[in-house]
């Protein structure tokens, strides 16, 4: 379980006393929660949410357990190094919206016609309480040629799971490689 500390010092020169230690600033926060300003080892965080195999994942702060979610991070530009990371906690029975992960499946059809697999929307943005949603949304791309692409309105439908992103948008596609 990947265990954080609280931030006593949310400003400037705290934050960058915290990164200069090799820990990363996190926000936690959830419906009618109240905000957590943490921390947590960089290294010990990355290897947390890489190893990972739901789309929620336990952290302790200061003692207390919670599952949360990555909603969103922010990177160095030119190292890539992780700045910042937002977390919302998981509340089972609260109806939120989640990013999932889109996996590719099979071996397309148009590899063979010198084609390459893109995929355009690595995450899907749904709506639905946390145990409604599934760890990841897998796409069968073994029909698929050159140039064809799969829409977000062509992925099954998934109990109590609503897709947020206008039904029109590609998901995964087959390029035809140069």
């Amino acid at each position: 379980m990947l265990e954080g500390i609280i931030r006593e010092s949310i400003g400037k020169k705290g934050t960058k006393a915290l990164r200069r230690d090799g820990y990363l600033i996190a926000n936690i926060y959830g419906k009618g929660l109240e905000n957590i300003h943490a921390a947590f080892k960089s290294n010990e965080y990355i290897r947390t949410v890489r190893n990972k195999e739901t789309l929620a994942f336990p952290v302790s702060v200061n003692g207390k357990v919670m599952n949360v979610v990555v909603q969103s991070y922010e990177s160095h530009a030119v190292t890539g190094n992780l700045l910042h990371v937002d977390l919302m906690v998981a509340q089972p029975g609260v109806v939120t919206h989640y990013h999932v992960p889109v996996v590719p499946e099979g071996i397309a059809f148009g590899l063979k016609n010198k084609g390459l697999v893109n995929v355009s929307k690595a995450r899907l943005r749904v709506k639905a309480a946390i145990e409604n949603v599934p760890n990841s949304i897998v796409v069968d791309v073994t029909p698929m040629d050159v140039g064809d692409s799969r829409l977000i309105r062509d992925i099954a439908k998934i109990d109590n799971v609503t897709f947020t992103d206008s039904d029109r948008v590609a998901v995964v596609s087959i390029i035809k490689a140069k």
